[in-house]
């Protein structure tokens, strides 16, 4: 299974690896290190924190080692969907209710963040864009009930 991620997500997650790796990964054994030279291990927690950090370490470089070989990169520069909402495009939208205005980019799970305006594709806002084209109004199931968008522009960025 192909798990998209943008250009700027899947460099995020190298980071993060390469982090765990070069950093973590010697951190922990210094840690398990310093626990053991403390003697018995079966009443140390030192030793236990130290190895339970040690599993969730390895567990996540294998997880992202995963991610990183299945993954499908899209460069959003080198998109050309004639204006359609795809993944990785970012969208301005105005909330015809409020008349406030938003700029989001669909991406990955992997990468979303709203504080970043990045949602998610399976998120009920990109699930509602994909497909659509500027001018196109799109009704959206919030938590506070049905919310609609006019997109008013697709960018490709």
């Amino acid at each position: 299974m192909n798990t998209p991620l943008t250009k700027f997500g899947a460099e995020l997650l190298k980071e993060e690896l390469h982090q765990l790796k070069t950093k973590e990964r010697r951190n922990v054994i210094d840690a398990i290190a310093e626990a053991r030279s403390h003697g018995d291990l079966s009443e140390n927690a030192e030793y236990d924190a130290a190895k339970e950090r040690q599993a969730f370490v390895e567990g996540r470089i294998a997880e992202l080692e995963s991610k990183l070989s299945t993954c499908q990169v899209i460069d959003p520069a080198t998109l050309d969907a004639e204006g359609r909402v795809v993944f990785a495009a970012t969208v301005d939208l105005e909330d015809l209710e409020s008349g406030q205005k938003v700029t989001y980019q669909i991406v990955g799970m992997d990468e979303a963040d709203i504080k970043m305006n990045k949602v998610s594709v399976t998120s009920p806002i990109a699930r509602a864009l994909i497909g659509k084209y500027a001018g196109d109004v799109v009704e959206v199931q919030a938590p506070s009930g049905p919310r609609e968008y006019e997109i008013l522009e697709v960018r490709y960025v």
